[in-house]
């Protein structure tokens, strides 16, 4: 029989234990990061009724449940992810790469004409252990949402995107700040102290 090791362990430990984990289980969110976008879009008003957004890489969809109730009946939210999702009232979801070009365009016969106003990005690799690895692998996957939402966004539109602090940080600032006209860390509390991610809320798309 297979052993659990000691950070599997340590893992499993701290997710039972974890306060977000028990409130997203009774307020019925799919994930705890949940409330790192709650939390961001108290301070930053983000997300707010009749605002058009896309999520990327959106499974299992707890910030797809929570853009949803905020944007109201007015708003419209777009999910996008490979990997299925169950629906989620009122948000429209495409299953498929957002780099190809069959899922933009049926996005953009979705979004029949409107630009959008912000794009969110909870995206990361599936981890392989070897940090060097995983940290290229995540710029690559913020790479792809910046350049995504350079296109996509309206002109003054905001961008949420996670990150982790390290190797191609401050360079993926840059190309940030290349985008948007003010660029800004948030670190939720619902975000793991020891945890290296952090969130880049791009404001203003020149």
């Amino acid at each position: 029989m297979a052993t659990r090791s000691k950070s599997s362990k340590s893992w499993l430990n701290e997710h039972v234990n974890d306060p977000y984990v028990h409130q997203a289980q009774k307020d019925g969110y799919r994930a705890r990061a949940a409330y790192k976008l709650l939390e961001i879009n108290e301070k930053d008003k983000l997300i707010k009724n009749g605002t058009v957004l896309a999520d990327l890489g959106s499974a299992p969809g707890s910030w797809s449940q929570v853009a949803v109730k905020l944007a109201g009946a007015q708003g419209r939210v777009f999910a996008l992810d490979i990997l299925p999702m169950e629906p989620i009232a009122g948000v429209s979801f495409i299953q498929g790469d957002f780099r190809e070009n069959e899922v933009l365009e049926e996005l953009e016969n979705l979004l029949e004409g409107r630009a959008l106003d912000l794009v969110i990005c909870d995206m990361a690799p599936n981890m392989s252990g070897n940090a060097v690895t995983d940290q290229a692998r995540s710029y690559v996957l913020c790479e792809l949402a910046l350049d995504f939402a350079a296109e996509h966004l309206k002109t003054g539109g905001n961008m949420l995107v996670k990150v982790f602090q390290g190797a191609g940080f401050q360079e993926y600032m840059q190309a940030m700040r290349g985008v948007f006209a003010q660029v800004q860390v948030r670190k939720p509390k619902a975000s793991r102290s020891r945890s290296s991610e952090v969130y880049l809320l791009g404001r203003n798309k020149r």
